[in-house]
């Protein structure tokens, strides 16, 4: 069965797209714990991200420095946190969230609330800057 990222992939499920490339793709957390927070999964499903092959990884890592650098430009922090948990969905991904203070990347504090609307402009003007 696919996950629920490999759906948003496929187009089955909205998402708030940041960019992709052939590899990997990037899109808003729909429960985000700071504005800009992204995630950046690989095209390929794998659930543990310590077993995609060497390339995979490789290129995993390389996409999500482009796709920080973008939200470095369009959202007012001082560097972006880079989380890999992998427990909720079974599909290797990355936490690239926007940081002012080491209390930012703190997943247990309650989510931010963003209308569709201004996810989708979050969305759009970090991608300007691909």
């Amino acid at each position: 069965m696919s996950s629920i990222f490999s759906k948003i992939i496929a187009g089955e499920i909205p998402s708030h797209k940041v960019g992709e490339n052939e590899y990997c793709y990037s899109f808003l957390d729909i429960n985000p714990i700071a504005k800009g927070h992204t995630l950046v999964v690989p095209k390929k499903e794998v659930d543990y991200i310590f077993d995609l092959d060497d390339p995979a990884f490789s290129e995993l890592f390389l996409f999500s420095k482009k796709i920080a650098k973008a939200i470095e430009k369009e959202v007012d922090c001082l560097r972006i946190g880079v989380a890999v948990i992998g427990l909720e969905v079974p599909h290797a991904h990355i936490h690239l969230v926007p940081l002012k203070g080491m209390h930012d990347i703190d997943f247990s504090k309650e989510k931010l609330q963003f209308t569709q609307e201004e996810l989708s402009k979050i969305a759009k003007s970090i991608a300007t800057h691909l």
